[in-house]
């Protein structure tokens, strides 16, 4: 039987991660998080607390169970958060992966390490896996020295980057961009969109199906993995409100320079997904698609 670690459960991709691993009896799920477990509707598998920050702790986990594969969904993934704390963004994207990166080597698991978007400087569409890194966020350095731990010195791993990762479950602790749009505009609430950042969102069942499709045929590298459909923040929104038959009027474009974030986003984010399609046979929903899967499943909550 296939053991599978998964660190940070609790979060979107991860939850999704042991939703989708979990329908298979041939693996073994190990899920953990730093905070105590919020699945609560899947019970074929074992949660472990774990502060990855805790290299005793993390070694103990990891020589206790063997595990084939490593996913690593912990990060401080709030690009803002990175720049008001740089210490402790360092120390969970960065150092926490020498760590894993270790111990992986010692019980030879597979590293599957998920990185971002950021690590690039949004000035070119349709990056390629290779192309040159160039970040403009705390966030991004952090994410592209934690790939640089990995690529140096993993024995076996894999990277999997993303962009504005959205999608439902039932237990989400933490909100993504499709349902704070919904949130607020059911509310009636004002919705705020940069006017010129342009994303290709990505469904988190498409994430975690190619993750899973990675340790399934032990692939290894680099992978771009998003959605299809390339497009502005502004439009994402108002197509979220029309699909959701909500009030578009609350939707108001405003410029980075009033909004004033601490990190500086990328302008453009889009992947050339060649790679993918060919070794993973890498399929995303369209955007369109990803709100229905999105609509169904709060239907069946009672939201």
């Amino acid at each position: 039987m296939k053991k599978i670690l998964i660190t940070g459960s609790n979060g979107l991709i991860g939850q999704k991660l042991v939703e989708i691993l979990s329908k298979d009896d041939n693996i073994q799920i190990i899920a953990s998080s730093k905070s105590s477990n919020k699945i609560k509707h899947i019970n074929n598998f074992e949660f472990v607390k774990l502060d990855i920050c805790d290299s005793f702790e993390l070694k103990k986990l990891l020589f206790k169970y063997k595990p084939n594969f490593v996913i690593n969904c912990a990060a401080i993934a709030q690009p803002d958060a990175c720049e008001k704390n740089k210490t402790d963004c360092w120390k969970v994207n960065v150092e926490a992966v020498k760590s894993i990166v270790e111990y992986c080597n010692e019980i030879d698991a597979h590293l599957i390490q998920l990185s971002s978007d950021f690590i690039f400087d949004g000035e070119n569409q349709k990056r390629i896996e290779t192309d040159e890194a160039n970040p403009k966020s705390y966030y991004g350095l952090s994410k592209l020295e934690s790939e640089k731990i990995v690529i140096r010195h993993a024995k076996k791993w894999s990277i999997v980057r993303t962009i504005l990762v959205f999608g439902f479950l039932q237990d989400l602790h933490r909100s993504n961009i499709v349902l704070r749009i919904v949130e607020n505009l059911k509310a009636k609430k004002i919705f705020r969109p940069i006017d010129n950042q342009f994303r290709t969102p990505t469904l988190v069942d498409d994430l975690a199906i190619a993750i899973a499709e990675i340790a399934n045929r032990s692939a290894t590298g680099i992978y771009h993995l998003a959605g299809e459909d390339y497009m502005s923040i502004v439009k994402l929104s108002e197509t979220v409100a029309d699909f959701f038959k909500l009030d578009k009027s609350l939707i108001i474009p405003i410029s980075a320079d009033e909004l004033k974030e601490l990190a500086v986003r990328p302008l453009i984010s889009n992947f050339n997904m060649k790679k993918a399609y060919k070794d993973l046979d890498y399929k995303p929903h369209t955007f369109i698609e990803g709100l229905e899967i999105i609509r169904n499943k709060m239907d069946k909550s009672g939201l």
